[in-house]
Order: structure tokens, then sequence, then C-alpha cells
């Protein structure tokens, strides 16, 4: 049964079979549930920490100071 994927920008649940797959050259995948969330994290290289819409809103890193 396959299961929903978590966009790697936004944090939002979306079913299989949708979205997009993007493998960086290191092989790394990122997974987007919308062409909004892969332009904002690949073209325009935006932190999902500064946008409200996204579920990591506010969050900081563990580990920093």
């Amino acid at each position: 049964m396959p299961r929903a994927r978590r966009c790697s920008f936004c944090g939002r649940d979306f079913p299989f079979g949708t979205g997009l797959m993007y493998v960086k050259n290191d092989g790394s995948l990122l997974y987007f549930c919308s062409s909004k969330c892969r332009k904002s994290a690949v073209k325009l290289g935006r932190d999902a920490r500064k946008l409200r819409w996204t579920k990591y809103y506010g969050k900081e890193e563990k580990g920093r100071a």
C-alpha cells in the first residue's frame, strides 16, 4: 500500500502519485507537494522557517545557539 509523502519544504502530507520528486546532484531526494514549494526551495533558495505558511515556521534547528 503506497503511503503519503511529506513535502520537503512546507511539511504538508500529500497523496502518493502527486507532487514532484527532485533529485539533487549529490543523490539526495526532495519531495515537493506543489510548484510553489519547489520554486521556493530550489530556484529562490528560501528558508522554510521564515515563511508563515509552512509547518516549520519559527522552528529553530536543535544544536544551534
